[in-house]
């Protein structure tokens, strides 16, 4: 059994990603904190996790998250890194 990929991405606007994200999924946030939201998707298995930090530079690195969400295309988001951290 493969585990879930966790993703943990900086966005400008929280409520405009959650709302990205809610459809795209076809799921709400697992939790909504402020300044923060998860989702736990069981199709595609991710935990997605979402931190407004507004006007982060840095770089770009779609490649994850373009396979973790199998869309060809990435959200609203700044910045994406693949973590192998814990899960709240």
């Amino acid at each position: 059994m493969t585990g879930r990929i966790q993703l943990a991405l900086d966005v400008n606007d929280l409520d405009e990603s959650i709302s990205f994200y809610s459809k795209l999924f076809g799921a709400a946030p697992a939790k909504v904190r402020p300044g923060y939201a998860n989702f736990a998707i069981a199709d595609p298995p991710l935990k997605l996790i979402l931190m407004e930090n507004p006007g982060q530079g840095g770089s770009r690195s779609w490649d994850a998250a373009e396979a973790a969400l199998g869309t060809g295309q990435a959200g609203p988001a700044q910045t994406a890194q693949c973590c192998g951290g814990q899960e709240e």
